[in-house]
Parts: C-alpha cells; sequence; structure tokens
C-alpha cells in the first residue's frame, strides 16, 4: 500500500504510466486488427463472442506474464548462435544477428503464421469462388470454425503479449503500472473490437488494408527475430499513411454515389 501511495505522489510514475498506456494501445492494435478479420470470417452471431473471447485471453495472458516477469525477462537470453552476423551499421551494431532467444523464436514463429494467415486471407478475398457461404450454416462447421479462430487468437495473442510485456519491462520497474497500463490498453481493445471489425466488415477495401498491415507487421516480428532493428514510428506512420489515403478514397466513393442518386 505505501508503494502505490509513493507511486500515486510521484509525477515521474504518472509520466510513465501514460507513455507505457499510449505504447500498450499502439501495440494493441496489431492484436486486435488480426482478431477482427478472423472473427469476420464467422456467421454474424459468433462474432462479438468471439471478439471478447480473444481479447479476454489477451488480457489473461498478459497479466499472467507479469506475474512472471523474471521469466519472461529469461525468454531474451540467447538459447544458441548459428555465428552469423551482418555488417556492422554506423552505430557499430550489426544489421543482423543470429544468436536467438526464445524471444526470437516465438517472434518468427509468429510472423510466419501472420504472413501465411494474411496471404490465405488475401487469396480468400480475391478468389473466393472456391469456398461456399452456405457451409457456414451448418452447425458442426460453424462450431469446427468458431473454435479454430480461437486456436489461433490464441497463438498470436502469446506473441503479441510477450512483445507487449517485454516493452513495458523496459519502460518501468513498477509492477503496479505495468498492471493498468496492460488493463487500460486492453480495455480500449475491448470497448473499440466491434466498432473496428463492423467497420472493416463493411468496407472491402479496408479488409484488403489491413491483411496487408498483417503482412508488414509479420514482416516486422521476422526481422526482429533475427536482430533487425525496425523502429515502430515508421510503421505506425506508413499504417497512418496508408490509412488516411483508404479514408479519402473512401469519401470519394461516397461522394461519387451521392452525385450518381442525384443525377
Amino acid at each position: 500500500m505505501n508503494e502505490l501511495l509513493q507511486l500515486a505522489t510521484d509525477p515521474g510514475a504518472w509520466a510513465a504510466l501514460v507513455t507505457l498506456v499510449t505504447m500498450e494501445i499502439v501495440l494493441g492494435i496489431d492484436n486486435l486488427v488480426f482478431i477482427s478479420i478472423l472473427s469476420n470470417r464467422l456467421p454474424p452471431e459468433h462474432r462479438q463472442r468471439v471478439r471478447r473471447i480473444g481479447i479476454s485471453l489477451a488480457l489473461i495472458m498478459r497479466l499472467a506474464l507479469l506475474s512472471t516477469i523474471a521469466f519472461i525477462v529469461g525468454l531474451t537470453a540467447p538459447v544458441f548462435n548459428l555465428g552469423i552476423v551482418g555488417p556492422l551499421g554506423s552505430h557499430g551494431e550489426p544489421a543482423f544477428e543470429t544468436a536467438f532467444s526464445w524471444r526470437d523464436l516465438i517472434l518468427i514463429a509468429g510472423g510466419l503464421f501472420l504472413i501465411w494467415k494474411a496471404t490465405k486471407e488475401i487469396h480468400h478475398t480475391v478468389d473466393p469462388k472456391h469456398e461456399s457461404g452456405d457451409v457456414l450454416d451448418k452447425t458442426g462447421v460453424v462450431i469446427s470454425n468458431v473454435g479454430a479462430a480461437i486456436f489461433q487468437i490464441i497463438l498470436l495473442d502469446l506473441v503479441f503479449s510477450i512483445d507487449s510485456i517485454l516493452t513495458a519491462v523496459g519502460m518501468t520497474d513498477h509492477l503496479p503500472i505495468m498492471v493498468i497500463a496492460v488493463v487500460a490498453a486492453v480495455t480500449v481493445m475491448l470497448l473499440a473490437a466491434d466498432p473496428l471489425g463492423n467497420f472493416i466488415n463493411a468496407n472491402p477495401t479496408v479488409v484488403m488494408l489491413a491483411l496487408g498491415f498483417l503482412l508488414m507487421i509479420g514482416t516486422v516480428l521476422i526481422a526482429e527475430g533475427f536482430g533487425v532493428h525496425v523502429p515502430k514510428g515508421y510503421i505506425y506512420t506508413a499504417m497512418a499513411f496508408s490509412a488516411g489515403v483508404e479514408g479519402l478514397n473512401m469519401l470519394s466513393r461516397r461522394a461519387s454515389e451521392r452525385k450518381q442518386k442525384k443525377e
């Protein structure tokens, strides 16, 4: 209790909390986009439930990982080294390295899964003729798809949760701040899940844009697994720019539709 009172009166702790909440929300966007796209493949009556289950699992996983911080930090220790190092950059750091930790292996596996899943969804969106929409009306298939969706969400929750917790550990040493930041970020994800999922579902071009984001995120995860540092600011700036261009395209299409209706 004394520690909490000291943190509550420490301006530095409040600054760390605001910064960490912002970072956790930004990192949670990737997780939320994946959950939204995956849930939209299910029948409408199952989507909200799967989104809430996925986000609840993300919260549980993050809190569970916070309780084992020493173990999580240990995941950054090299497990094996292939001895291959890239050329040195301007700051004296290698462009890439092959000293892999458990975190690196998890990031690489998660990145490969994201690329595979996004590619598969793009193929389904571009060439859906091989799948029948009526199949999902069968009870057995629906249950199977819901279970498969939740399983895939759990896998990606694990990847994003480890990345999220390691970010939190790197920004503050205070566990209460980490817990509050994680709970706040997941609460925002929970509130934004349905509006974002419905928006993506109602705008087919946004689906393709979001899948492109997942491809980029998967590639970044693999790069980070190989020790390549990719500034997050560049990634999210590119995503924001692309989203802005798509927003202008949507406004243009709506203006054209209104003009056609008037004529």
